[in-house]
């Protein structure tokens, strides 16, 4: 009896858990999507200042998506979304956006940020061919620490993607963008339309 009572006790704080994380994650989507235009250029800028190893990416990339900021939150089942643009020579040509599960204690909402260097045609066009690029599976991402950082050259840029974790203090290490789902929107996706992604790789 003891058993059961504590796996329905279980039972009840995950499906508690997936309750407030989609509640919290549908109040930020609207602030999240307002102002990515303007918001992305100037993260970029600021994490080629702050990296020069971003900068020396930039300038060999075909492309750059940018997620000025991905909004993670929940509470035993959690889930983090984020939009951006695909900025290429300069120009935004397309809009896209980022969505993720996770699971475990967590709780709170965390935000940050990171951007995607696209460094030939072929992963720039399994982008764009995609229906939805989960990272981790096609294109090669290396996902760059402060460690890596220091070490890259113009030379050694021989994989697909360099993938660039920041926040407010500068570049991030050992937070996992693996398993994320980048998928072109028009130009957002609708609230609904995210609950509905979020619902199906967290429940």
């Amino acid at each position: 009896m003891l058993r059961h009572t504590r796996l329905l006790t279980l039972v009840l704080l995950f499906a508690a858990g997936a309750a407030l994380s989609l509640a919290a994650m549908s109040a930020v989507v609207a602030s999240a999507a307002n102002g990515v235009d303007a918001n992305a250029p100037a993260a970029l800028k600021k994490l080629y200042a702050s990296v020069p190893a971003a900068k020396t990416s930039g300038g060999q990339a075909k492309a750059v998506l940018v997620f000025p900021r991905i909004v993670k939150a929940g509470f035993l089942v959690g889930g983090q979304y984020g939009d951006g643009p695909l900025i290429k020579a300069g120009t935004i040509v397309g809009h896209y956006n980022s969505v993720a599960a996770s699971y475990g204690l967590q709780a709170g909402v965390q935000a940050f940020g990171y951007a995607l260097f696209f460094m030939n045609d072929k992963a720039l066009e399994y982008l764009d061919k995609s229906d939805g690029w989960e990272i981790g599976v096609g294109p090669s991402v290396v996902i760059v620490d402060q460690g890596k950082a220091k070490a890259m050259t113009s030379t050694t840029l021989r994989d697909d993607v360099y993938a660039f974790i920041f926040n407010q203090k500068g570049l991030m290490a050992g937070l996992g963008i693996q398993g994320s789902k980048i998928t072109k929107t028009s130009p957002y996706a609708p609230t609904g339309r995210l609950l509905a992604q979020l619902r199906g790789k967290a429940l």
